[in-house]
Formats: C-alpha cells, structure tokens, sequence
C-alpha cells in the first residue's frame, strides 16, 4: 500500500502552498493547537505516516536514503500483516533541504495538508519544526542528533536522546571507542571540531565532557567552521588544531561535520604530515568510494555508529538488508547509514504502534510508549520514555581501509554519564 515517492518537483510545488496551510480553504485544519483529532491519519484499515529528510543540500550532501530505509521496513510490516490488521499508508518524505524555514513548512504540510498520523523519518541537521510537532501532538521519530529529541514527549529517537539537557546522561561509545584504537586514554589528547551553528556548538560541547570523562585531555573544541558553504581553504584550522597540544598535534582529531568538510579538513590534515587518528559521526558510506579522491581522504579514518555494522553477522542485519533489496526492486544497492537511521525510525514507530493495540489514538499510543522496551535491536537495548532523556549508549567504530570498512570496535553498550 506504499506510495511511490513524489518527485521534488511535487515536494517544491507542494511546499508552495503552505503559507495559506492556516486557511480552512486550502484543507488545513481549523482545529486549535493541539486538539487536532487524536485518530488523524488512522482508518480501519490504515495508517498514514510521512517523512521529513533533506533530500538536497547547498553543499550536495543528502540523506535521500533515510526515505528508501523507512519504506523498507514499513513494506516489511505490511507484508506481516500490517499494525494490527492496518496497513501503513507510507506517502514518502518531504525534502527540507537543510533550510530551517522549509523543515516548518514540511510539518506544517504534512499534520494540515496530509494530516499523517506521524512523521517517521525525520532527519535532518535543522528541526525548526518540533515545536509545531510536539504542540499538534504528532508522534515523531528520527535520529536524537539534535536537541529536539530530548525532552518533548512525542518526538524519539531512535537510539535514544543523544544531545540532552542538564539532567540527561552523554553516549560515550565515541570517546571510548578511540581510547581502545589508541590503547588507553590516558595521556592522550584529542581536538574536536564542529561547523558554526547550534547543533554544532552543542555537539562540541556534549563530546568535550564525554572525551574529559573518558580520561582525554581536551586540546581544541571549536565550533569555527561555517554551516553555510565548505570553505575553500582548511590552512588556518589545521594550524590551530597542530599547535593545540602544548604547541604539538593532538594524538586525535574528532570532526563533528558532514562528509563535504570532513573530506575538505581530512586531506588537508593529511598534507601538513599529520599521523594522527582521524574519526568522525557521518562518513559510513559505500558510495563514497566511488570517487579516488573521496576514497583517499577518507582513508584511515574512524567512523563512529550507534549501530551494528553493516559488516555484523547479527540475523537482525541480514533482515535489514533483505529489506532493503526488497524495497529496491530486488537489486543490491550500497547500504549507507541514512538507510539504517529511517529503517530504525520506522521500526520504532511500528514497535510502538504494535504494542499501543487496535484502537490506535495518539493516547493509546503514547500510554504505549510509556511502558515500551525490547531487546538486542540493531541500536541495542530499546526503552521509553527513558530515550528521550538518555541515549541508549550503545555504538561501534568502523575503519576506512584499503578502499573497504573494517570494524575497528564491535558494537557495544558503555555505561553514560551524566551531562551537565
């Protein structure tokens, strides 16, 4: 019963109408601010659900496979019959290409317009349109990367809330993680360098506690680099990232940005002779290696994931990737983490749905997530609503080597610590 994805043609002409998404006559509800009826989007024998991803970016990065991750799992979930005799009405996502003002007009659009029951996936590295969500009582899922997951009580993440608030606890797999590569953290030292926006100030912000409370010494944390275009020249950061350690290169240098500035920060680090360990958040991607250029930036470089490597031998991950060629037709495409992060979305969307039973509302389904956990999942031990407040603390690093991952730490849960 899946949708075929809308082109961004449509999406674009869509987004075109939402400034009059407050008028009763272009379909949008004229319901107040949170009492939108608690079963919109459910039929008896449907549910409709929708996406928001950035498809484009100014940059060229995109998270298009996020939708085709989300499909799969839900064509699995109706392929078994559906939520409870309901089959999932996926409509496809909506490109938010990274600008704050279209993510709204993407909310808006779907709770008016569409009027979806939830949004799964939503991953996007701006999410202006939380509040919207949350004050609708929209159930929605995506990756907890941004401050949005933690807190509100109808946004989750899927592996937990992994940018809390004074209160929550920090995911450690990433500073843990290296200290294993580098044989202990003691003694060591680590730069962290993030783009010049929110999400970036607060992730240099989150990683410098979990590095200090893993035993690194913190050299260099900025979030210095613009979130606008990649810059054309890396020499002045790299100069200041080499001299940070007491005027010496730090043992480790941790970039929390997307692929275009860590391929440009990558090569340049290299060209100045630097030895050091390379990692990243973002850059677990097969199609990266299409291009000599990317595959030779990226190589020796540790990606973090908080999940089971594509490489794992875990039954879960043979399922994930036969639904993954299902959805494609039954061709075998490159996996990538976008693909991983709307599968998971999707899967704990339907978990949830699945427990809340056949009278499916918003109520039914919240009391549901109020008491939900399972088990051994892809992203490990799953609980809400302890996930958005806490991340689950589970994650692995994979190594770019000899044009191929390696798993360079397996998949583990490591205790959080508290953030303040």
């Amino acid at each position: 019963m899946l949708r075929p994805i809308r082109t961004l043609a449509a999406a674009a002409a869509a987004l075109a109408l939402v400034s009059a998404c407050n008028s009763a006559s272009n379909g949008a509800s004229t319901d107040k601010p949170g009492t939108a009826g608690t079963s919109r989007g459910v039929t008896k024998d449907s549910i409709k659900v929708g996406g928001i991803v950035s498809m484009t970016s100014a940059s060229g990065y995109s998270k298009k496979a996020t939708d085709l991750g989300a499909k799969a799992r839900y064509a699995r979930a109706n392929a078994e019959g559906g939520i409870n005799g309901r089959k999932i009405d996926y409509i496809g996502a909506e490109d938010d290409g990274q600008d704050p003002a279209k993510n709204l007009a993407a909310a808006r659009k779907l709770v008016q317009q569409d009027k979806v029951f939830a949004v799964s996936p939503m991953s996007s590295v701006t999410f202006s349109g939380a509040d919207f969500l949350e004050q609708e009582k929209v159930p929605t899922f995506g990756w907890g990367t941004l401050p949005s997951f933690c807190g509100p009580k109808y946004i989750y993440g899927f592996n937990g809330c992994l940018v809390p608030t004074p209160g929550g606890t920090i995911n450690q797999t990433w500073p843990e993680g290296i200290g294993q590569v580098l044989g202990g953290a003691a003694g060591k030292s680590v730069a962290i360098i993030a783009n010049d926006s929110d999400a970036g100030k607060f992730g240099v912000r989150t990683f410098q506690q979990g590095f200090t409370s893993a035993g690194f010494k913190v050299s260099y944390a900025k979030a210095s680099v613009p979130g606008t275009a990649v810059p054309s020249d890396w020499s002045a950061y790299v100069k200041e990232i080499l001299e940070s350690n007491d005027g010496k290169a730090p043992d480790a240098v941790v970039s929390v940005m997307q692929t275009p500035n860590n391929i440009g920060l990558f090569t340049s680090l290299k060209r100045s002779g630097y030895k050091g360990l390379l990692s990243d958040p973002t850059d677990y991607d097969p199609g990266l290696l299409a291009k000599d250029a990317t595959k030779q930036a990226l190589d020796g470089v540790h990606v973090l994931l908080q999940f089971e490597p594509f490489e794992s031998t875990n039954p879960k991950m043979d399922q994930f990737k036969a639904d993954i060629k299902a959805a494609s037709g039954g061709l075998e495409v490159p996996l990538n983490m976008h693909m991983l992060t709307g599968y998971m979305s999707a899967d704990l969307f339907v978990s949830i749905a699945q427990k809340a039973g056949k009278d499916l509302t918003v109520e039914s389904f919240q009391a549901a997530a109020q008491s939900f956990s399972d088990t051994d999942t892809l992203v490990g031990n799953r609980a809400e609503p302890k996930g958005q407040k806490d991340s689950f603390g589970c994650g692995a690093l994979v190594q770019l080597k000899n044009g191929a991952y390696e798993v360079s730490v397996p998949f583990k849960c490591y205790e959080p610590i508290p953030f303040k």
